[in-house]
Parts: structure tokens; sequence; C-alpha cells
């Protein structure tokens, strides 16, 4: 014996334009306040991300600056402001006149004109022969020649030092050498300035000078 289905309640009829009710919450909106999309549901007008599908690429992070540097400049590398520098190695000999030198270390065999510079060291190795004319001077083997030194020339206890030589000041080491035409060097006189002509004021005419 089959028990009778209880009758279903009655559907009201379709109003049109009432949506049908489903699962979906109802929204209500109420005048003054902004309404607020449902969770899950998404942004209005934004498209849900199909299951599988890859989300977009978001934007790269921009760098971050380098810390203590100002904003908008761009960082350049250092470079190394190192003077001219020559070095003439053990076993090197070198002959010639040398133009455009900061620093000139010996440590080989230099005959040699250097008519301008600022440092010069011979090593104990090392030996120059010529004339040289330069701010400093640190000599711990041998030089023969004109030397010229307008600021402190330095020898070594293992030093010689012999020819013509002009210091500003002189330092010699115990065992230190110099010898020949040692004098204190005495800087150039400047020249000086032509004199400017000057012209006399004329001398105003009147009828009384004339007569």
């Amino acid at each position: 014996m089959t028990t009778p289905t209880p009758p279903k309640p009655p559907v009201p009829p379709a109003v049109p334009g009432t949506p049908l009710r489903g699962d979906a919450p109802r929204r209500m909106d109420i005048p003054g306040v902004t309404p607020r999309p449902p969770q899950g549901l998404g942004l209005p007008g934004t498209p849900s991300p199909l299951p599988g599908t890859p989300s977009p690429a978001t934007p790269a992070a921009a760098p971050s600056p380098v810390a203590g540097a100002l904003p908008g400049a761009a960082s350049t590398p250092s470079r190394p402001t190192d003077p001219r520098r020559l070095i003439v190695g053990r076993d090197i000999a070198l002959s010639g006149e040398i133009g455009s030198c900061d620093a000139l270390v010996v440590e080989g065999s230099v005959e040699a004109k250097l008519p301008d510079g600022r440092i010069m060291e011979i090593a104990e190795t090392g030996l120059f022969k010529g004339s040289v004319e330069i701010d400093e001077a640190d000599i711990a083997g041998r030089f023969d020649g004109t030397l010229t030194v307008r600021g402190r020339l330095t020898i070594r206890a293992t030093g010689r030092v012999q020819g013509t030589i002009r210091y500003g000041v002189l330092a010699v080491e115990a065992g230190g050498q110099i010898s020949g035409d040692v004098q204190v060097y005495t800087a150039p006189p400047k020249a000086a300035a032509p004199a400017e002509l000057s012209i006399p004021a004329p001398v105003p005419v009147t009828p009384d000078t004339v007569a």
C-alpha cells in the first residue's frame, strides 16, 4: 500500500520585471547607504576568473632606491684620481726626456731629463743620471747630475747624491752622502708687470694763457 504524497504549497504567480526567487541572497537598497556587494560574487562589471585560469600578471615592483642617494640622481661609478705615475722597475734601463710625469719611481737605471714634476723616489737599487727639477725627492739609491728640489730633499742612509744640487729643505740620514755644488734653492724672481704710461691731463686754454 503506497503512502500518499503531501501536496506542494502553491507558487505565487510571477510578476513581470521581478526576478525569480532562487538561492542568491537578496539585497535591499536603503536611501543614504552605499550598497556593498555580497561576498563571493565579485564587483559589478568584473568577471570572475574561471577555475584553472591563470591570474593576470601583477606589475613588477620598482627597485628600491639606494640608501643615501638623492632622489632623481643617477648613480655613477667612482673613478680613481691618481696622479700620472711612472715606475721604472729593476733590470730596466730608460733613457730620454720625461715630459709629463707627476710621480717618478726609479728601481732600475734611468738616464734622462725631467724638467718638471712633483715627486721623485729612487730606491736602493735605482740609479738616475741627468737633470731633474721637482717639488720633493726621496733618494735611497744613487743620483748623478743636476738636481733642483723646490721643497724637501731627503737622502736615506744608503743614498749617494753628487753634482749640482739645489734644495729648499735638506734631510740626510746617518750614512747618507751628498757632494758637489750644494746650495739652498732660491726661487727665481717673478717678472715685474709693465708700468702703465701716465698721460698728463690736458691744460685748458684761456685768453689769459694765450696773451
